[in-house]
């Protein structure tokens, strides 16, 4: 079974299970996605979907990594790359590339990801916090607020507040929360 069918059918079934037991459903769940040679994984209660790549309407004098604006059934959302946000080289985009929209404080914002992988439970028991390397730390790091065990690997996980919390991000959200029209 894929990542979208497996976030597909646990978000139904959390819908099926009713507003009181949504949460617990959803407790110790990542959906993991891979930039890189690492694997990272957000909590699957921030992403609400994933979504095949589509034309970007681009955004003048903004970060590179703010790729732009989609129209996603008539909202407006930012769009920002993993890999230039972790200062990694770009890659091109090809069929495997898809945007995974994520919720954060009524923030939406979508994060095009090279390669989904598994939507995966880690127990808290098996969160470590991330490894301090001197002051060289990198630059993904300080997005990552653990190490997550899944059997013989480790996934980086990713605070999603902190990856979209930018001055340039909130700036494009806030510039498109009144703006109709499309992209």
């Amino acid at each position: 079974m894929d990542a979208t069918t497996e976030l597909k059918r646990q978000t139904e079934q959390d819908e099926g299970n009713g507003s009181g037991s949504e949460h617990d459903a959803q407790k110790g769940k990542y959906m993991t996605f891979k930039s890189g040679s690492e694997y990272f994984a957000l909590k699957i209660q921030y992403v609400s979907e994933i979504i095949c790549f589509q034309a970007i309407t681009p955004i003048p004098e903004t970060e590179d990594y703010i790729k732009g604006l989609i129209n996603l059934r008539g909202k407006i959302i930012p769009v920002i790359d993993v890999r230039l946000r972790f200062k990694q080289e770009p890659l091109e985009y090809d069929d495997r590339t898809c945007i995974m929209v994520i919720n954060v404080k009524s923030i939406v914002v979508g994060l095009i990801i090279e390669k989904i992988a598994e939507v995966v439970e880690i127990q808290e028991e098996n969160i470590l916090p991330p490894p301090r390397v001197g002051k060289a730390d990198k630059t993904q790091n300080k997005y990552v607020y653990g190490i997550g065990r899944v059997g013989n690997t480790v996934k980086l996980l990713l605070d999603p507040d902190k990856l979209i919390n930018d001055e340039d991000l909130s700036a494009v959200d806030q510039s498109n929360l009144n703006e109709e029209g499309e992209v």
